[in-house]
């Protein structure tokens, strides 16, 4: 007896759907009406190498929206009868458009095969489809055909065959809609309870898509009140920060997934693309022009860094060096006291000195989140994608390298969405290297200092990109010898551009910079007053200070504390690098967060001072330390190993020490070399 095999028909209109099920079907077919609609469904049967495969004709729908009886009655029937296979009949010469029914069929997770109908009318057009590579980025296998000529169809029903073996091993691909609307669709899986009449049917996450949709028919299956005022919750969450009702970004982010597909698996030889984002895009992701012009958005961001900046920046700084001035005059002039020198050196100098740049963080970070919510940051992903493939990585692994603009830790844990362990492990051992908003603190100190203001937005720039440039071979070198093998491919989503709203550029903002705060108040406290109490005891006698200058006296009480002492020993070995004892007891503190490099240092030159604005401590740093000397620390600071959190999330992702410490030493050897290299080489050519 042969095997039965239900096979739905689905396509929009006009994508040769009916010639794709005569040629199937033949003459055996029936006609027949849905039930309780007077919408004509056609079936028909064919005996195909054992099998008898019934054929069901959907209404031709462009979506699943449920916004007209067609699109209703498609995903009834899917839902309702669970066909062996769903075949999706694309129109080969408007792929685009046609995909986006395809990739609500993958949402559904149905055993999805695509028919690429038209195909000779797509190659007359100029069109090339890779595709193997676009049916692995759809998770359904995909067969070209030609309906009125019936050409490729023995092998769309031998795919039908193969897949309707599968059965339960069928396994769709997954959206991600970016971070916002991921935490709202998890915040709604969790409310969605099992089993229930509903949530036998139907999948829990593709409800809480639909219902942040506010898809009508799913919105009337008898949910909760609760679940249904998390949904509005969730969707005025969204609306907010997007400007835009959620079904429109998740329609967006769809042909955003569509946008990527093809542009890494179709070829054009005539110029079919139209609209404003594709238009911007023939620039903007250019071959020629499109690095030149990331590289130049990155200049414009630290310009605006720096320029905008300097006026809350200096602002903060007359407000801590009043605080510490208020804070000191409550002692008697002149008057020792351990818990003045606590407050006024430890605390308000460490954590002060820290804070000092919030202004230039927050406007870095309202830069990159600008640049994300517009959707240009996927741009850069995508023109950095063709440089990450010749290293043996996919641009996808360029995102994570992007979050690490502004912190390393949800960096790495953003590893997560490349799913070949490899190549996982690869960009995280790298990622490091992306100049986070820790290690611009130290920029923003080092930079003004030796170096005039036409030159600070370059050097930062340079900073940056030497940082993107070593993730880049040292990828290289890590999948040329401990990590080789393919690389899997993923789609970079390519979403429509988009004029970020205010309030969403606040919230992006104000999250790192919340974050950044928080750090300071907490972390950046804890160590500013245990490097306060190195950097203070033990003290040398009384009487061998009071034979010196007030300057001296601070000289000899600094080297004969905790930390002169650490400093000391280490500055034989850094010494090669142009540092001294004082820049390796702030590189000590650095190990525990990058920031507290420069509360480090204003403990250090602040010790029995008041004055505690970062202009004070630039100049005492220029007349230690020379431009390249400044340069050099900068550099150091953006090679060395990260901070303890990112190498204990390292540990976490990788599931290893191993990979961690690797990471640790390994960038930490990297950073000494490089940095011996450039000052020897720099102190022959300037002496």
């Amino acid at each position: 007896m042969a095997k039965q095999v239900l096979v739905a028909l689905a396509g929009n209109p006009n994508s040769g759907k009916t010639s794709i099920f005569n040629a199937l079907t033949g003459a055996r077919q029936r006609v027949a009406n849905y039930p309780g609609v007077t919408v004509e469904k056609k079936l028909g049967t064919r005996t195909y190498n054992g099998f008898e495969i019934t054929f069901v004709d959907l209404p031709g729908t462009y979506s699943l929206t449920t916004y007209s009886i067609e699109e209703l009655i498609a995903r009834n029937f899917i839902v309702e009868e669970h066909p062996d296979v769903v075949v999706d009949i694309i129109d080969a010469s408007n792929v685009e458009r046609n995909l986006y029914l395809a990739i609500q069929l993958m949402e559904m997770n149905v055993p999805l095969v695509l028919a690429f109908n038209m195909s000779d009318v797509a190659k007359q057009r100029g069109l090339q489809f890779d595709i193997d590579k676009l049916s692995e980025l759809i998770a359904a296998p995909i067969v070209e055909t030609v309906g009125n000529k019936a050409k490729g169809i023995d092998e769309l029903l031998d795919v039908i065959i193969e897949t309707a073996e599968q059965g339960a091993k069928h396994t769709s691909g997954r959206l991600n809609y970016g971070n916002e609307i991921e935490e709202e669709l998890a915040k709604l899986t969790k409310q969605i309870k099992r089993p229930t009449k509903v949530t036998t049917k139907y999948s829990k996450r593709w409800l809480a898509i639909k219902l942040l949709e506010n898809d009508k028919e799913i919105m009337a299956k008898g949910f909760s009140d609760g679940l249904l005022e998390a949904v509005d919750t969730s969707r005025r969450h969204l609306a907010a920060i997007f400007g835009d009702e959620p079904e429109m970004i998740i329609a967006e982010r769809r042909y955003g997934f569509i946008s990527g597909a093809c542009q890494e698996t179709v070829k054009s030889t005539t110029d079919l693309r139209h609209d404003m984002s594709d238009t911007a895009d023939a620039v903007l992701t250019h071959r020629v022009l499109g690095l030149p012009i990331f590289i130049a958005m990155m200049y414009l961001a630290f310009q605006l860094t720096f320029s905008i900046g300097a006026y809350p920046m200096g602002w903060l700084e007359t407000f801590f060096a009043w605080l510490a001035r208020s804070v000191g005059g409550l002692w008697p002039a002149g008057a020792e006291s351990a818990l003045r020198s606590l407050l006024v050196d430890g605390v308000i100098g460490g954590v002060g000195g820290v804070i000092v740049f919030l202004p230039n963080i927050l406007l870095l970070f309202a830069a990159i989140a600008f640049l994300e919510d517009s959707g240009y940051m996927a741009r850069a992903a995508f023109i950095m994608d063709r440089i990450m493939h010749k290293i043996g990585l996919h641009g996808k692994s360029f995102i994570p390298m992007l979050i690490g603009f502004g912190c390393s830790i949800p960096a790495i844990m953003a590893t997560r969405i490349l799913e070949n362990r490899r190549n996982r492990l690869t960009t995280m051992l790298v990622t490091p290297l992306m100049s986070c908003g820790a290690r611009f603190t130290i920029y923003a100190l080092i930079i003004p200092a030796f170096f005039a203001q036409k030159w600070r937005a370059p050097v930062l720039w340079l900073i940056y990109l030497i940082g993107i440039v070593l993730a880049i071979v040292c990828a290289k070198l890590l999948r040329k010898t401990l990590f080789r093998g393919e690389t899997v491919p993923f789609v970079i989503e390519l979403p429509p551009y988009r004029m970020p709203t205010a309030r969403g550029l606040l919230i992006h903002t104000w999250q790192r910079g919340w974050m950044y705060l928080k750090k300071a108040g907490t972390i950046i406290l804890a160590i500013s007053i245990i490097l306060w109490a190195a950097s203070s005891y033990p003290k040398p006698a009384e009487e061998r200070l009071a034979q010196t200058s007030e300057a001296e006296a601070q000289k000899i009480q600094l080297q004969y504390s905790v930390t002169g002492r650490i400093g000391a020993a280490m500055e034989p070995v850094i010494k090669p690098l142009g540092f001294d004892w004082r820049i390796g007891t702030a590189l000590i503190g650095a190990m525990a967060a990058k920031e507290v490099f420069v509360s480090q240092l204003g403990i250090v030159y602040s010790l029995g001072e008041t004055d505690q604005d970062s202009d004070a401590l630039r100049a005492k740093l220029q007349a230690d330390y020379t431009p390249l000397q400044g340069f050099c620390i900068m550099l150091f600071c953006l090679i060395s190993a990260p901070c303890v959190a990112t190498i204990a999330v390292t540990k976490r992702e990788a599931d290893s020490w191993g990979w961690a410490l690797f990471q640790f030493t390994g960038l930490t050897v990297m950073a000494y070399v490089i940095t011996l290299v450039v000052y020897q080489l720099g102190s022959l050519l300037i002496g």
